[in-house]
């Protein structure tokens, strides 16, 4: 997000792929989204979908794909393999449920879980497409976001640039009945060999068993999974 490979058609094309991650969206506001002249947005979005990278629904709306399905479901992907050893050992020590989150346009989508075996769960099925502007690990993706994630984040005043600030200083985020009521949770930071942050781990569950401040007895553990699972990047 935000950066250039230098090649400028292609970075357009990219911005345009971004730009409908959210929701189906038409002409003018695929313009005002990536700031491209309305004929360069359209000749982009018009070859995106003669490949499949982008479809259309009944109102003409551009959307993602089904080759990008196809693309995607052929590649590997280590923060999966790294998650599938990782993310049982975290459950295991808190007893609660665990997910990775990662950015997906103006959203975030759950990657990975995995439940305890037993118990009162705090259910987000994989694949789920969850707001940037509640939770924990919407704070922990917008804190090292870019200037539009953080935007997004703090559009409905939930999160503030002062928490923001936080949990960049102590490395980790918490949060309580926000994205749901009687949920609590507590997110970190996973990064990818140069230090970007590209993902989020967290812990959740009822409010009334791991209280309003999980981050008081789960930050460490957490922050030593998010730090195992960058190490396996």
């Amino acid at each position: 997000m935000g950066h250039s490979s230098g090649i400028g058609v292609l970075d357009k094309a990219v911005q345009v792929l971004r730009a409908t991650a959210a929701a189906p969206i038409g002409l003018a506001d695929l313009c005002a989204a990536t700031g491209l002249p309305r004929a360069t947005a359209h000749r982009l979005a018009v070859g995106l979908e003669v490949h499949g990278l982008l479809g259309r629904d009944e109102l003409g709306r551009w959307h993602p794909g089904s080759m990008l399905a196809v693309l995607a479901a052929s590649a590997p992907d280590p923060l999966l393999s790294a998650s599938t050893e990782v993310l049982p050992r975290l459950r295991d020590r808190t007893g609660e449920s665990v997910q990775v989150y990662r950015p997906d346009g103006m959203m975030r989508t759950c990657i990975a879980v995995s439940e305890p075996a037993s118990g009162l769960r705090d259910t987000v099925p994989l694949g789920a497409r969850l707001p940037m502007t509640a939770g924990s690990a919407a704070k922990v993706l917008a804190a090292w976001g870019d200037t539009a994630t953080q935007r997004t984040a703090l559009a409905d005043g939930t999160i503030t640039d002062r928490m923001l600030a936080e949990v960049r200083r102590r490395g980790w985020a918490q949060s309580a009945g926000e994205r749901e009521s009687g949920v609590a949770s507590v997110s970190a930071p996973i990064r990818d060999r140069a230090g970007a942050v590209i993902a989020a781990v967290s812990v959740s569950g009822p409010i009334e068993r791991i209280g309003r401040r999980p981050g008081a007895r789960w930050a460490g553990d957490l922050i030593q999974a998010s730090d195992a699972l960058t190490a396996r990047l």
